[in-house]
């Protein structure tokens, strides 16, 4: 260090090959070290003389550990992720162990005992991609209580039965659950919760069509019900009415989650690249 200077500004200085995000996040798990001991605050003022240490096995000794999940970025306030399909967010009666839930709360105990993360939202299990995790009941309430507002961009990528005639659409309906735990779309005025999802298609071929669907509402199963009420099912999701899975898996990746972070305000946005596998089926 030849100038004084806040940590976070430095960093974003001598590592300008990667994202703003990507910086913090190293910044936060503890992997910058001044002159030898562990710094985790953006506004560490620097002066002449310190020495900065990045280290770069530690976030790789922890990514380790994780079982079809990877951390995109962390700090104080929340946790985001990237899940593999055939991971559970949450335990179910048959399996409490295998799941995001748990390997996060073992990763954030590792440090503290007291630790511990809280739910924010949910991807079905065999859907893969982005999602979010609180560190502490307060930042859960304030997401979940503004969960409208705060998220700016929420879009999935759909690979789904058969070729669209349309190239772009919204479906409405009004979700409810039956005794089976089924969602369907009723068809009496004002029953169930109002769901809204906006498709386009990205790539089509006659047996595939590979969409880009944005959610306004969030409700279970939104957007499997409303590709079956298309009359194109998501591939793999023999629950809504697909004929067979192709891809060994449901058809359905969560690619992108941009919210206003509930802390600080800033905006956040964190991308979950598609699989390959959903390409190839439309080429």
């Amino acid at each position: 260090m030849e100038y004084p200077s806040e940590l976070l500004p430095f960093l974003l200085k001598v590592m300008a090959n990667r994202s703003r995000n990507s910086v913090k996040s190293i910044l936060s798990r503890g992997q910058v070290t001044v002159n030898n001991h562990i710094e985790t605050k953006y506004n560490y003022r620097l002066q002449p003389g310190q020495t900065v240490t990045i280290l770069k096995n530690k976030a790789a000794v922890k990514e380790s550990t994780f079982i079809g999940m990877s951390i995109l970025y962390e700090d104080g306030d929340i946790i985001v992720v990237k899940k593999d399909a055939g991971l559970l967010s949450i335990a179910t009666k048959k399996e409490k162990k295998k799941t995001v839930y748990h390997q996060l709360m073992d990763y954030v105990r590792r440090e503290n005992s007291q630790r511990r993360i809280y739910v924010v939202h949910r991807l079905d299990k065999e859907t893969s991609g982005v999602m979010m995790f609180a560190k502490n009941e307060q930042v859960k309430q304030a997401l979940q209580h503004a969960w409208k507002e705060n998220v700016k961009e929420r879009t999935y990528v759909a690979l789904v039965e058969g070729k669209l005639t349309k190239d772009k659409g919204t479906i409405a309906s009004r979700l409810k659950e039956s005794r089976t735990h089924l969602m369907y779309s009723s068809g009496i005025k004002n029953d169930g919760l109002h769901a809204i999802t906006h498709y386009h298609v990205i790539q089509s071929n006659k047996n595939f069509s590979l969409l880009e669907v944005r959610l306004e509402t969030g409700r279970k199963n939104q957007i499997r019900v409303h590709m079956q009420d298309l009359g194109h099912p998501v591939v793999g999701d023999k629950k809504y009415g697909a004929t067979g899975n192709p891809i060994g898996r449901l058809g359905l990746h969560a690619k992108v989650l941009a919210f206003e972070h509930p802390t600080t305000g800033e905006l956040l946005r964190f991308e979950a690249d598609v699989p390959k596998n959903f390409f190839d089926k439309v080429k």
